[in-house]
């Protein structure tokens, strides 16, 4: 699911990334790794444990990722079959260089993802693992938990299997050189395949009723003291590479319902309130919404390159922070079950690099699939997960937020006074004088308060009032 994704270019030591240093600081954030975690994963990337991987180096993996990514989880090679297509896909085996119980494995669980900010990010592993020895990186062999997804000539799921494998990348690719070479047609059957196969399941994915958001990346650009904001819309490979991700999760949550023991990525169905509320910013932007129209078509319908349809794409993702994490045994499934923007049962087991809980949805896997018991280990964690990624989740959702306050007030720093044009796209029930207002230029939503009832949904010159990056989030009043 998407995260609001924000990036910062510029020299270091401009006043933006002091700030966002400070932040780093004030949220008392891990930073470095303990020296004795340090001393066991350079031990670990050293004699990683390859007892049980067959050889799957024939198999000529690439992988797709932001051009500087160097924690690379998935790698994939495709091909196409007498009635349908083959999905390989591998995933970084982080569990042959991590020891259960051992001082990696409690760092881990006490850091539980990687967080992002605009000017890079504070990772879940140390960097000889997670950029090193354990990351899908080009010519050189890894261990992989190595996925098999059959699929028929429109897309579905037909067979799955996964196993330990060692995986070999031939070359690291970027999604704007795979849109170039696929749109031109110099894309060789392996790569071309991946807007084949996207395409069918995104054409899947209508039909059950999931929705993808394509919500585009903000660039925070430093001109010489001053920020301007740039977007970096999704291009189509983004979301066919996202579809096979996808596939691959929902792929493990059947083998692990079907083997009665395993943790889920759950979402509730969205409450009416949270659906009014999104269609009174619908509105606000002058989204057109007809009452008869599912949330899901409209969504499909929007331009991310447009200004308006951003700001409403990231208001969209709203609906999914009910998102959580459900543990089953003995084949009880949690309810709810499915993940509503899915649309089917899911779960998330293909960023372990990044993201605890994706080890251990791995390891079930691949128990189930060999018909033996998932390892003691992963047993004796697993009721305590959901509660850990929450608490990771919180505090990811934390950073994220003061980030983009933090970023957002930058941008504006040097214009308070100025008047802007902008909607009020949300107004408090318990106090109508304040609210929610989203600028057009720069793109940026912002408390907004009044002497007087906000008109909810109405366009509303507003004047900025303060804006301290680190210090004050912004507020606006009416002009």
């Amino acid at each position: 699911m998407p995260r609001r994704q924000l990036h910062v270019t510029g020299a270091d030591g401009t006043p933006l990334r002091a700030a966002l240093r400070a932040l780093r600081t004030r949220l008392e954030l891990p930073a470095d790794f303990p020296p004795a975690v340090l001393a066991e994963a350079e031990e670990a990337a050293k004699s990683p444990d390859l007892s049980a991987h067959e050889d799957a180096t024939d198999l000529p993996f690439l992988t797709i990722d932001p051009p500087a990514s160097t924690d690379l989880d998935q790698a994939m090679h495709l091909e196409r079959r007498p009635h349908g297509f083959r999905v390989n896909y591998a995933i970084a085996d982080v569990a042959a260089f991590v020891r259960p119980g051992g001082a990696l494995d409690a760092e881990a669980h006490r850091r539980v993802t990687t967080l992002y900010f605009p000017d890079g990010r504070i990772p879940l592993h140390p960097a000889v693992l997670s950029e090193g020895a354990a990351s899908l990186l080009p010519g050189v062999t890894r261990p992989a938990a190595l996925w098999r997804i059959d699929l028929d000539a429109e897309g579905r799921t037909v067979a799955v299997e996964v196993r330990r494998a060692l995986v070999r990348s031939r070359a690291k690719l970027d999604y704007a050189g795979v849109q170039r070479q696929i749109d031109a047609g110099t894309a060789e059957e392996p790569l071309a395949l991946l807007k084949v196969i996207g395409t069918l399941r995104e054409q899947q994915e209508i039909a059950r009723g999931g929705i993808s958001l394509n919500v585009p990346e903000q660039e925070i650009v430093d001109h010489g003291g001053t920020y301007g904001l740039d977007y970096r819309v999704p291009l189509p490979a983004d979301g066919w590479n996202a579809q096979l991700s996808l596939l691959t999760g929902m792929s493990a949550a059947r083998i692990m319902r079907d083997s009665g023991t395993g943790i889920l990525r759950t979402l509730p169905v969205a409450p009416d309130g949270a659906v009014a509320r999104l269609r009174r910013c619908a509105e606000a932007l002058r989204i057109d919404w007809p009452h008869h129209v599912p949330y899901a078509e409209v969504v499909r319908s929007l331009d991310p390159a447009r200004g308006d349809h951003a700001a409403f794409l990231q208001e969209c993702t709203t609906l999914l922070r009910g998102a959580g994490y459900s543990v089953f045994e003995h084949g009880d499934l949690p309810t709810p079950a499915v993940h509503a923007a899915v649309a089917e049962l899911y779960t998330h087991c293909t960023a372990p690099l990044r993201r605890l809980v994706d080890r251990y949805a791995a390891e079930l896997c691949l128990a189930a699939t060999a018909g033996r018991e998932p390892p003691e280990w992963v047993l004796r964690a697993l009721p305590a997960l959901p509660e850990e990624m929450a608490g990771g989740t919180r505090r990811a959702n934390t950073v994220e937020r003061e980030c983009v306050d933090l970023v957002e007030a930058a941008l504006v720093a040097d214009r308070v006074g100025e008047v802007f044009d902008g909607f009020v796209i949300d107004v408090k029930d318990n106090d109508p004088a304040v609210g929610t207002v989203h600028i057009q230029d720069p793109a940026i939503v912002a408390r907004i308060e009044s002497g007087t009832r906000l008109p909810l949904g109405e366009r509303l010159r507003v004047r900025l009032a303060r804006a301290a990056p680190g210090v004050q989030k912004l507020l606006f009043v009416p002009a």
